[in-house]
């Protein structure tokens, strides 16, 4: 007996530290010991199988930790009277593998038993009270029932408020959780104020440099982080460091959270060497604080080919994610959902660099993943399809996008409440096919249904409203109701100038939208006030050498060039090139489309050679940063066989047509409306020569 206690400890301590198989291993030599030394349903058994079942629910085998949860409970529901407060824990245990699962009607069956049980055999303000509201609040969040989950979360902290003194931790745990759900609401002003009283019991009732500080300050962090305040989450962030260096030893596997989230806020800010600077040094600490093949290791890698994403350098991206999948490979069972989220990464990488038979090869591969580790109409599916749709919408396929959005949608509309948010993010990517289509009556009425869905599930001035006031206005952009769009277009501005401070970039981006319009209207006055506000707001909001502001010079400079003023449209443009330059890697696509709007400009001041000479700099860095049939490449030909046959040069703008159509042939649908023109162009050139 002695012997399988000892193993039982050992189990625990390797658990924490993330050795899964050997706490497995540990827990089920103890299992063996108590079968031998015990009769049949004794309590031990129990506690045994639920140890057990605690790992696989690290490792994310839930069917395993199910099932073992399971005979737990059998056996408690033998050796212990019908109402016995272990009977309440087992049931909430098997509700939180659940949950795990996405299945969340099973996990609040789970939970309620749970609560039934305490309210016979406790007192009626019992602390276990409180944990029991905590998790049922817990699920109704992730259903996106938020009205709910508040509701019980509420009730939990009423408990505590009872139970336990005026600052006891979990009073602070319960204002945490309730700021959480305000934060999913995109309530983040609200979110920051339950964070902050949550912060205040804890320095109460916790010394100085108690971790659970450090975890406070954090969490605040994130809630300024998603109001774009970033400058004061790295403040929060890097105070919870500092507590974090007092309280824990060294190399304490908390500190590489640290680093990752402030890594986390550099990406933000576009600050990517910063931001690898920061993960890196993570991943240092988790080097020595953890277990060779640690799950978090892979979280490292997963950060950091992230920000090589972001910087356009998309092998070094890649060969992080595929670090990052080799350790899951190793850490976790064959089919758990994390190696699903590195395929998908992995894909979302191959998407940016055009190449979409990779792109949907691995999100193909994500999507075999879920179907195998998540019940039938997970949410996790949903995503999988939606995503699968985004590349063939890249393709052009649209009929195979809509199909997916729509297959996404089926599974929500089953995995979800009603009105869940996730539900109006598929109609507005079902909206975004309907309106590349063309068929802007199909995509207002999609963008008008995500409306009314985000009406009544987020708070008013939610800055997902804003987004599809925004989405609405483009497709009225796109039909030329020029009045229309910019009426949505204000819209969505006025929505972000109450949710967000006054210099968020998303303000920036509403601001030249509408200087967007303007210029489609041939309002080019007004069309340069917007992009300068815009600009305004970036030079307050982002450090000095932000890619959004090489965006923002190149609008200025199209609507320069609109205006016929050249020489300002290219001192635009080529402040835009020197930006991106310093932010961006050598060939990121983006410096390529820099090279081919200077190169437009001096076309249109019938300044042919260095017009030409521009737009051959931009082939060479699209031929380096993209696939050889990327459809970028057809349109750097195309532009180039524009500037041929504008000096004359028939046979050359001839050529250049043809290599642009036999790339795009390889590359998109035979309908493809690109594909169409350039053999338009072609026959017109024949035509004429």
């Amino acid at each position: 007996m002695e012997r399988a206690n000892a193993l039982n400890s050992q189990g625990a301590i390797e658990d924490q530290r993330g050795d899964y198989a050997k706490a497995l291993s540990s827990y089920e030599r103890s299992l063996e010991i108590f079968k031998i030394a015990l009769p049949p349903n004794h309590p031990n058994l129990a506690t045994s199988y639920s140890n057990i079942a605690m790992v696989y629910s690290h490792t994310g085998e839930y069917s395993k930790a199910l099932s073992s949860y399971e005979r737990s409970l059998e056996i408690f529901k033998i050796a212990l009277p019908p109402n016995h407060p272990d009977l309440a824990t087992s049931y909430n245990n098997i509700g939180g593998v659940y949950s795990h699962m996405g299945e969340y009607s099973k996990a609040l069956s789970s939970y309620e038993r749970s609560l039934e049980i305490r309210k016979i055999a406790l007192p009626p303000n019992h602390p276990d009270f409180a944990q029991s509201y905590n998790n049922i609040g817990g699920v109704y969040d992730n259903m996106g029932e938020y009205s709910k989950a508040l509701s019980s979360l509420e009730r939990s902290l009423e408990i505590s408020e009872i139970a336990l003194p005026p600052n006891h931790p979990d009073l602070g745990t319960s204002y945490n959780n309730i700021a959480m759900v305000y934060s999913h609401m995109g309530a983040y002003s609200k979110a920051l104020s339950s964070y902050e009283r949550s912060l205040e019991i804890l320095k109460i009732a916790l010394p100085p440099n108690h971790p659970d500080l450090g975890t406070s300050y954090n969490n605040i962090a994130m809630a300024y982080s998603h109001m774009g305040a970033y400058s004061k989450a790295l403040s929060s962030y890097e105070r919870s460091l500092e507590i974090l260096k007092i309280a824990l030893p060294p190399n304490h596997s908390d500190f590489a959270q640290s680093y990752n989230n402030i890594g986390g806020v550099y990406d933000n800010m576009g600050e990517y060497s910063k931001a690898l600077s920061s993960l890196e040094r993570s991943l240092e600490i988790s080097k020595i604080a953890l277990p060779p093949n640690h799950p978090e290791f892979a979280q490292s890698y997963n950060n950091i080919g992230r920000v090589y994403d972001n910087m356009g350098e998309y092998s070094k991206a890649l060969s992080s994610y595929e670090r990052s999948l080799e350790i899951f490979k190793i850490a976790l069972p064959p089919n758990h959902s994390d190696l699903a989220t590195s395929y998908n990464n992995i894909a979302m990488v191959y998407s940016h660099m055009g190449e979409y038979s990779k792109a949907l090869s691995s999100y193909e591969r994500s999507l075999e993943i879920f179907k195998i580790a998540l019940p039938p109409n997970h949410p996790d599916l949903a995503t999988s399809y939606n995503n699968i749709g985004m590349v063939y919408d890249n393709m052009g396929e649209c009929s195979k996008a809509l199909s997916s959005y729509e297959r996404s949608l089926e599974i929500q509309k089953i995995a979800l409440p009603p009105n869940h948010p996730d539900l109006g993010t598929s109609y507005n990517n079902i909206a975004s096919v309907y309106s590349h289509m063309g068929e802007y009556s199909k995509a207002l009425s999609s963008y008008e249904r995500s409306l009314e869905i985000r009406k009544i599930v987020l708070p008013p001035n939610h800055p997902d409203l804003g987004t599809s006031y925004n989405n609405i206005a483009s497709v009225y952009d796109n039909m030329g109701e020029y009045s229309k769009a910019l009426s949505s277009y204000e819209r969505s501005l006025e929505i972000l100038k109450i949710v967000l401070p006054p210099n968020h970039p998303n303000l920036a981006a509403s601001y030249n939208n509408i200087g967007w319009v303007y210029n489609n209207m041939g309002e080019c006055s007004k069309a340069l006030s917007s992009y300068e506000r815009s600009l305004e707001i970036q030079k307050i909001a982002l450090p000095p050498n932000h890619p959004d502001f090489a965006q923002s010079y190149n609008n200025i400079a199209g609507t320069y060039d609109n205006m016929g003023e050249y020489s300002k449209a290219l001192s635009s443009l080529e402040r835009s090139l020197e930006i991106q330059k310093i932010a961006l890697s050598p060939n990121h696509p983006d410096l390529a489309t820099s090279y081919n709007n200077i190169g437009g400009v001096y076309s249109h001041m019938g300044e042919y050679s260095k017009a030409l000479s521009s737009l051959e700099r931009s082939l060479e860095i699209r031929k380096v940063a993209l696939p050889s049939y990327h459809p970028d490449l057809a349109t750097a030909y195309d532009n180039m066989a524009s500037v041929y046959d504008n000096m004359g040069e028939y046979s050359k703008a001839l050529s250049s047509y043809e290599r642009s159509l036999e790339i795009l042939r390889k590359s998109v649908p035979c309908t493809h409306p690109h594909l169409v023109l350039v053999k338009r162009n072609i026959e017109d050139l024949k035509n004429r020569f």
